[in-house]
């Protein structure tokens, strides 16, 4: 059960008691709940009493940028506060048939509606995480300084950062212009689009959640969904389709994993240290 003055809060910002709580699978950072309210709504519920008080309204302003595009269903936000998000639930389904063609071609009409510039007016979190979304005029210098640059001095601070990822880090930032590709439009990016972060609602189609949103290079959510798996090859080939990608791409994959790996570094330890030196290897 949900503790009492979680459920109370949620009454409040809802406007109807709390008839019936119940633990779901949420993740690793963050409780979650299903609860049913008095006037009989369902929502799901996220909390986490020790999060940065402002990560959840953060998410919260990730997931409406994310519906501005009308490109896939994005979970309504029904209250927020500093320790509790509160969504619709989504009743998850059978994917349809077409799910994988249909979720590639909403992910590159999501990217090709784009964003005002590289990064985001106010900044967000990856996990627990903060990520910072400063502008910058370009996409190489937005890459090497609000995404890896941030990422290689925790490491740092911690102790895990090895001397071949500082001497892979320090050939990658040197010619780093060189090989992030043909300059694109902004897109409009998920920035965190690992296989857990899709699911199929009651009609069987893709809906997002988890978001770490800002304007960047599309490449970088097609990198993470390759990064652990859970993505059919058809969703990359509707995608392909939609909006073709620029020459090189699979040649870049490596460089845009490098950032979640770094992410994955910092929040899980050591563990992925070899995988990001095999990316740096790969790329520089």
């Amino acid at each position: 059960m949900a503790g009492h003055k979680l459920e109370k809060e949620v009454a409040r910002a809802l406007g109807s008691a709390v008839r019936s709580s119940c633990a779901v699978s949420g993740g690793d950072i963050n409780s979650a709940h299903e609860m049913t309210l008095a006037d009989g709504r369902v929502a799901f519920v996220k909390s986490n009493s020790v999060a940065d008080p402002t990560m959840f309204a953060a998410e919260a302003r990730g997931l409406a940028w994310l519906a501005q595009a009308r490109a896939l269903r994005i979970p309504q936000v029904l209250a927020v506060g500093e320790t509790f998000l509160v969504l619709e639930r989504i009743s998850a389904a059978r994917r349809r048939p077409d799910f994988d063609e249909r979720l590639g071609r909403a992910l590159a009409a999501l990217h090709r509606f784009g964003a005002p510039g590289f990064g985001l007016d106010h900044d967000n979190f990856i996990g627990r995480l903060p990520q910072s979304n400063a502008p910058a005029p370009s996409w190489p210098d937005f890459y090497r300084s609000r995404r890896l640059e941030p990422q290689l001095r925790l490491a740092r601070d911690a102790g895990l950062c090895s001397s071949a990822m500082t001497r892979g880090f320090d050939r990658l930032f040197a010619v780093l212009d060189e090989r992030v590709g043909p300059a694109e439009p902004v897109a409009r990016l998920h920035g965190d689009l690992w296989g857990g972060n899709v699911i199929g609602d009651a009609t069987g189609v893709a809906c997002l959640i988890d978001p770490a949103v800002y304007g960047g290079h599309r490449e970088v959510d097609l990198a993470m969904m390759r990064l652990f798996g859970g993505f059919g090859h058809h969703v990359f080939s509707a995608y392909e389709e939609a909006w073709p990608l620029s020459p090189g791409h699979e040649d870049r994959v490596p460089l845009y994993q490098l950032y979640f790996l770094m992410v994955h570094v910092n929040l899980f330890g050591g563990a992925y240290v070899a995988q990001a030196e095999r990316a740096l290897l790969a790329v520089a």
